[in-house]
């Protein structure tokens, strides 16, 4: 989408050949935009990240990741102790179980987290049909419902 949204885009352990990278199909909808691998598991203690978040200049930041109870919770607890504003998108981010899941959304909720959905984040930007680019969303929207279905069925 086309909204001014800064992204930044990390991973962990990928130089040291413990883990894989972002998945292709993500980095194509992503063009210039780097990869910032990282040895910890908290992704605002990496100097890197750290500077690619504070360069935006923006205080509200939008976060998903792989795991729920990790990826998202250790920097949003730290961004949110430091005054961010943090919107974790609930349903682009899972845990190694619901359980987890839950627990860590309620933890960071507790600290003063926003969560969100990925439609809503979208329609919050777009905020008008009647728009230029509301196409944008469209196009995101008409891409998402059908793997989403295909997802659903899969966990049955």
């Amino acid at each position: 989408m086309k909204y001014d949204v800064p992204v930044v885009l990390s991973t962990v352990g990928v130089d040291l050949g413990k883990n894989e990278g972002t998945a292709q199909v993500i980095k194509d909808e992503l063009p210039g935009v780097e990869e910032i691998d990282r040895s910890g598991v908290n992704a605002w203690e990496d100097a890197d990240f750290r500077e690619a978040i504070t360069s935006t200049g923006r205080r509200k930041v939008v976060i998903a990741g792989l795991w729920t109870e990790v990826c998202m919770t250790f920097p949003t607890l730290d961004m949110l102790a430091e005054g961010f504003e943090v919107y974790p998108v609930v349903d682009a981010v899972g845990g190694i179980s619901p359980e987890s899941h839950r627990y860590a959304l309620e933890r960071v909720i507790q600290a003063g987290a926003h969560p969100i959905t990925a439609i809503s984040f979208g329609s919050e930007l777009m905020r008008n049909w009647a728009r230029d680019d509301a196409d944008n969303l469209r196009e995101v929207m008409n891409a998402y419902f059908p793997e989403k279905q295909k997802l659903d069925e899969a966990e049955g």
